[in-house]
């Protein structure tokens, strides 16, 4: 499988409503951290976020993360 672009070595800080988010797992989005359909034709998919209540959350700007969107801090290893 292929290796996702970096677009950052932080995570996003992001606050959210409610709803239905689409996080790009392949790092080719402009719309960073959310998906823009950049990942067509790639081996990657965007990651369904379901929020049900507004929070803030530190989702994965390196695309490394063994947690799905949310960050892990392999950032800091890359």
């Amino acid at each position: 499988m292929s290796k996702p672009e970096i677009p950052q070595k932080k995570p996003y800080v992001v606050e959210l409503e409610p709803g239905t988010y689409w996080w790009c797992a392949c790092g080719r989005s402009s719309k960073q951290p959310f998906c823009d359909g950049s990942h067509q034709g790639t081996d990657f998919s965007p990651r369904k976020l379901e929020i049900k209540q507004k929070e803030k959350l530190w989702l994965c700007g390196c695309k490394h993360s063994a947690n799905g969107a949310y960050c892990d801090g392999t950032h800091k290893t890359l």
